[in-house]
């Protein structure tokens, strides 16, 4: 197994335990767990997929994907007492798939020879549409849509791994930093309450 399909996989039990706590948070039954795990975990890939025109949806072509929510899902479930405060866990499984989702979709991008600007694009909806989907089912405003640093982050982690992959770095070093840089973007943005200007009135 690659480095990237390692990260692959990482990125996708990452997500699909947050997205497990958060159908938790919000007292789903069983099933309901499991549906918006599924959809965090694998929704910002599908519609990347779809974009670009793939043969196959990823996790459809590989059962690994599917073996990996089931795991992370069960794990979410039995160790929900014991990963820490729901809101902590959620929001550190979010954020590691995000680091790690954002990184993938912009390789995937340039592995098809989209433009760099498609290739930040594909990075970003596979980093954040899962959970645009996820919050969308549970009656949420998505995060993405707020004015959290949120997408903001994915972009910079994205176009930082297009600077570094014309110099002659070590692919899985190159991988590793722009994911890390991804995920401290969102730690410091939310630690310092980083938001985006927006134009609405505090009367609004």
């Amino acid at each position: 197994m690659s480095i990237f399909d390692f990260l692959d996989l990482l990125g996708t039990a990452a997500f699909a335990i947050s997205g497990a706590l958060f159908a938790i948070k919000k007292r789903m039954d069983t099933f309901g767990v499991l549906i918006i795990a599924f959809v965090t975990a694998v929704g910002g890939g599908t519609l990347r997929d779809v974009l670009i025109g793939a043969d196959r949806i990823t996790w459809m072509k590989d059962l690994n994907y599917i073996y990996v929510i089931f795991i992370s899902v069960f794990f979410a479930i039995v160790f929900r007492k014991k990963i820490g405060y729901l809101s902590k866990s959620l929001f550190l499984f979010d954020t590691i798939g995000l680091g790690i989702f954002t990184i993938i979709g912009t390789e995937i991008g340039l592995q098809n020879g989209f433009a760099l600007l498609i290739c930040v694009a594909l990075g970003m909806i596979t980093a954040t549409f899962g959970g645009v989907i996820r919050d969308t089912l549970s009656n949420e405003i998505p995060l993405i849509f707020q004015k959290e640093i949120y997408a903001t982050a994915c972009i910079i982690g994205s176009v930082t791994y297009l600077i570094l992959n014309n110099y002659k770095i070590d692919q899985d070093l190159i991988q590793f930093l722009t994911t890390i840089m991804v995920i401290t973007v969102r730690l410091i943005a939310v630690k310092f309450k980083l938001k985006l200007p927006t134009f609405y009135s505090s009367a609004n």
